[in-house]
């Protein structure tokens, strides 16, 4: 472990047509842990780490994409604060955890502490040790009281982590995701590896384990993992009436629509592209 990976791990690939109907469908279930979670106040975590552009920020779209904000949030952490700096390690991770009935997905975590702080030096070796030994207690405790807490990694081979950054730096949708870190990265590959070797050994335990995602193909990546995160929730239907839309009601009397003109309306833009402007919507 530890060696430099020498190029993509390009696995099978899906057609257009069968990766839609498969995501669709376990965007259908999550619907339904979400409802479950709902009934049944359960607490939900889920933490995403792995390298700069391996995936998870796809995957957790995907994931979030049919669930209602109030019941699945994304926890994506800044840098901390002075104050933070001075708080207990794990402190501002805390109040992002869930309350019944909610799912927190942690894109990146505490796990910053064993990646890049580690790597970079943005903690002592004091403090890297501390987090090793304290964190599968910590973890514990979270699953003592009832968390539901399932952890994965992202594994990207450092050619397709290159050809992923090289095509950001072209994209202008897309370039706010290559920062210096990100470039750092590139000549740290083997010190990030190791750094991941020795988090595993740390905290790779049976009570929380790692589940690594092997993600050189995004779509293959997107579909295993949230097929295996369904997996080990263990929900169920939750019944609930049947929505019947009313018949909308005749128009009551007396009421007249105030003009267009008296209110502002956004101009309209399609009618800029449709070659149109003089039509009015």
């Amino acid at each position: 472990m530890g060696k430099k990976k020498s190029g993509a791990r390009q696995g099978p690939q899906l057609s257009d047509k069968v990766y839609e109907a498969e995501l669709f469908r376990l965007q259908s279930e999550l619907v339904k842990v979400q409802l479950w979670a709902r009934a049944t106040g359960a607490r939900i975590v889920v933490i995403f780490e792995g390298r700069d552009a391996a995936g998870k920020g796809g995957t957790i779209k995907r994931i979030t994409q049919y669930l209602s904000p109030r019941v699945a949030r994304i926890a994506a952490l800044p840098t901390p604060t002075e104050r933070e700096r001075g708080e207990w390690y794990y402190q501002r991770y805390i109040a992002h955890l869930p309350a019944a009935g909610e799912m927190v997905l942690f894109d990146r975590s505490w796990y910053n502490r064993a990646g890049v702080e580690r790597v970079m030096g943005f903690c002592t070796p004091q403090e890297y040790t501390r987090f090793m030994r304290q964190t599968p207690i910590f973890e514990q405790m979270l699953i003592d009281d009832g968390i539901l807490l399932r952890k994965y990694w992202f594994s990207v081979s450092d050619a397709e982590q290159l050809r992923r950054f090289r095509s950001r730096l072209h994209d202008p949708a897309r370039q706010w995701k290559l920062s210096p870190m990100d470039l750092e990265s590139i000549n740290r590959w083997e010190d990030y590896s190791r750094a991941k070797d020795e988090m595993l050994v740390h905290t790779d335990v049976p009570a929380s384990p790692w589940f690594i995602v092997e993600s050189d193909v995004k779509k293959n990546a997107r579909l295993n993992m949230m097929a295996h995160l369904l997996s080990t929730i263990p929900y169920t239907d939750v019944p609930h009436e049947k929505v019947v839309l009313p018949d909308r009601p005749p128009p009551s009397s007396g009421y007249v629509r105030p003009p267009r003109e008296l209110t502002t309306t956004v101009p309209d833009h399609v009618a800029m592209l449709l070659g149109d402007p003089e039509r009015n919507i």
